[in-house]
């Protein structure tokens, strides 16, 4: 049902100024007939690999609950709605925004699409959340770090969400951004006060105006500015209300929530052994606890402009499906009992943003993928099988039944090292995620 509901309480900071001046980011109607834009988080398959075990909780029928926190001119709500259509799932999405002007945009194109399966409201999250929740999934996508408190803010997201469930977030990461906080605080000192139009025209001529030798004129992984139009010039460069977070940051942001990170997306990306390439440094930091790799590779990248992860209640013991071999069969790790393992041969493989017969050619022709990561290529070799099993995953067939749709039919344990293989590198990659037939538990 496309609802709308009025709030109790209206929020006139600056922010919400903003967006109503220019909704970001700059989206039309028209514009869903040509495609849906897909991206993370809030790719389902994904969701149900990261969050929960592999286990879909609206599969069968079961409802499922959603908001989409902060969800500004509606990319992540239209791909999760349109999702939740596909798929037949019975789910009730909740729309919180502060911005009238962004949630119009995201309605008419709801419309567009002709779906019905959203609740609208205009407001605060920190404010509302409770009041429509308890959430199985909550995406809340570039939105806290515009918070005058985000502690506070993910303690309320995490205050409407159920015990067994997740969230999907992304905050702006702060090596990656070397020069946008410069920016920012060049036009504090210009025009602390202005906004609007004014803003943007003295934002506009600062930039212009900036020698080659500046961090942000040098820094090649921010492009809004350029490629986003006003909304994205205003959003990257002028915000009023903006901080950016390093890896241990955001450890300490999780954990004061209540909260544990599940994983970082790409999680290859958060692997300092692919950049390292003397042998003595790959030895030092594999042996690094988790949270220090990933902060190491934050530092060894230096492109990373956003943290892309997904969180769980702190006692929520949820493991992300890990596949390897035991004996001479593919096994992958359950939900509940971190010690105990369970047959891959049962699982279904899914694809994420990406086509598998276009990626099976691309493997068939160098028998490995080169995955870029925002400048950076890293190249991982893939067992001989990989064009053929990648070409037969569908998101409808389990492992066992690509091992039988060869002819002949491979023998168990060697297909099944091959698998094994292949999901280690297009899982770190977000690129392979896999899920329980019917929503049963790992």
């Amino acid at each position: 049902m496309n609802r709308l509901k009025t709030p109790r309480k209206q929020n006139t900071s600056r922010t919400r100024a903003q967006y109503e001046t220019f909704p970001y980011p700059e989206r039309r109607a028209e514009e869903e007939d040509q495609r849906l834009i897909t991206g993370s988080p809030a790719d389902w398959g994904e969701v149900v690999h990261y969050i929960f075990g592999g286990r879909d909780p609206g599969a069968e029928g079961n409802p499922i609950r959603i908001l989409v926190a902060g969800g500004g001119t509606g990319d992540a709500l239209v791909m999760l709605a349109q999702q939740a259509q596909d798929r037949g799932a019975n789910a009730e999405i909740v729309y919180i925004d502060l911005s009238e002007a962004s949630r119009k945009i995201a309605q008419s194109r709801i419309a567009r699409r002709g779906l019905e399966n959203v609740t609208f409201v205009t407001g605060s999250f920190v404010d509302l959340a409770a009041d429509y929740g308890p959430f199985d999934y909550i995406d809340c996508c570039g939105v806290l770090h515009h918070l005058p408190d985000p502690d506070a803010g993910l303690r309320a997201l995490a205050q409407s969400l159920k015990p067994g469930g997740g969230m999907g977030l992304m905050v702006y990461a702060t090596l990656g951004r070397t020069g946008v906080y410069h920016m920012q605080e060049m036009m504090q000192r210009l025009s602390a006060e202005a906004g609007g139009r004014a803003r943007l025209e003295t934002g506009k001529a600062l930039f212009e105006s900036l020698p080659p030798t500046n961090w942000l004129k040098r820094n090649p992984f921010v492009n809004d500015h350029i490629q986003g139009g006003d909304a994205g010039f205003y959003d990257l460069l002028l915000h009023q209300q903006d901080r950016a977070y390093r890896v241990d940051e955001v450890y300490e942001f999780v954990k004061q929530a209540g909260l544990r990170l599940q994983s970082f997306v790409e999680p290859m990306r958060y692997d300092p052994e692919i950049y390292a390439t003397d042998p003595a440094i790959r030895k030092q930091v594999a042996a690094l606890a988790p949270q220090a790799r990933h902060a190491m590779a934050e530092l060894l990248a230096g492109n990373i402009t956003k943290h892309i992860f997904y969180v769980l209640k702190a006692d929520n013991k949820t493991a992300v499906p890990a596949m390897t071999l035991q004996g001479q069969k593919a096994v992958v790790k359950p939900r509940k009992d971190a010690n105990a393992r369970q047959a891959a041969a049962g699982l279904i493989p899914y694809l994420g943003r990406i086509e598998g017969a276009r990626l099976a050619a691309s493997v068939a022709k160098s028998g490995q993928i080169k995955i870029n990561f925002n400048g950076f290529s890293v190249s991982c070799k893939l067992p001989p099988a990989s064009p053929a099993i990648i070409s037969r995953i569908d998101g409808v067939k389990t492992f066992e039944d690509i091992r039988q749709s060869f002819a002949p039919v491979p023998d168990a344990p060697s297909f099944y090292a091959q698998i094994v293989a292949l999901f280690s590198v297009l899982s770190a990659a977000n690129l392979m995620f896999v899920r329980q037939p019917g929503g049963k538990d790992l």
